[in-house]
């Protein structure tokens, strides 16, 4: 997919969050994806929302902001999120809240339904507490876990959550616990300025999150940080010449 600012259209973004992001990453990793696409003509009015999106002709012609500046637009791009569709689960009486509650194994309440993707708030057995995922990794995992379950197999649901990105010049994998992540503290493996290098997210010694930016064949040895659960030395993990299993 080539970026719009690469075809010849002037971009600008709109957010709520000072950095972009930053929920995710934090500030620091966060600035480096904006600064990537500042680079590359992107413009960013941050914090900043569309209070009024006008037109004419039934073609859309400027963005009015919430500070009341106008921005001419040809094409306004809206991504706001999605709520789980949880209507027929409530029909069928089956406990909700941010989706459908199922156990570790994907089953709900009655024990002759499974819940699947994006819509399953499941318990995870590492995290000791209900997360839902919304990405593609975890659709293809949790049909696997429901399909083995129904047939009467034991297993649960214990992925590490994972995604990957590319952006411009720029490719990223992620694995980890969201949750675990906010106030955690962060180690990096090379430089972020070079746009070479792997954040690690650390609780209490461990590692709970990785991620690699144009780095590759390093996401087994995170995430097999991140299962084992062991303390690791922060020199070590930030020593590009120590391998991740020696760490």
């Amino acid at each position: 997919m080539v970026p719009a600012c690469m075809l010849g259209n002037e971009v600008t973004v709109l957010g709520r969050e000072d950095v972009p992001l930053s929920a995710v990453l934090g500030p620091k990793l966060g600035t480096a994806f904006q600064n990537l696409h500042s680079s590359h003509g992107v413009r960013f009015k941050l914090p900043g929302s569309a209070a009024e999106i006008s037109g004419d002709g039934g073609k859309v012609t400027h963005v009015v902001t919430n500070d009341g500046s106008w921005i001419e637009a040809d094409l306004v791009l809206i991504a706001i999120g999605v709520v789980p569709n949880v209507g027929l689960a409530q029909q069928a009486g089956l406990p909700t809240g941010n989706g459908i509650l199922v156990n570790e194994s994907l089953q709900t309440s009655n024990p002759n339904i499974y819940a699947a993707g994006d819509v399953a708030n499941a318990f995870h057995p590492v995290l000791q507490d209900r997360l839902r995922s919304e990405h593609w990794a975890n659709a293809i995992a949790g049909g696997k876990t429901a399909a083995k379950a129904m047939l009467g197999q034991t297993v649960q649901q214990d992925d590490i959550p994972y995604f990957y990105t590319d952006q411009f010049d720029l490719g990223m994998e992620y694995s980890g616990y969201g949750p675990l992540t906010l106030g955690a503290d962060i180690v990096t493996r090379g430089s972020v300025e070079s746009g070479e290098f792997i954040a690690f997210w650390l609780r209490h010694g461990k590692v709970v999150a990785g991620m690699n930016v144009n780095v590759w064949d390093v996401q087994d040895g995170i995430q097999e940080l991140i299962r084992s659960a062991r303390p690791v030395e922060t020199t070590r993990l930030s020593d590009p010449d120590i391998p991740l299993n020696e760490v």
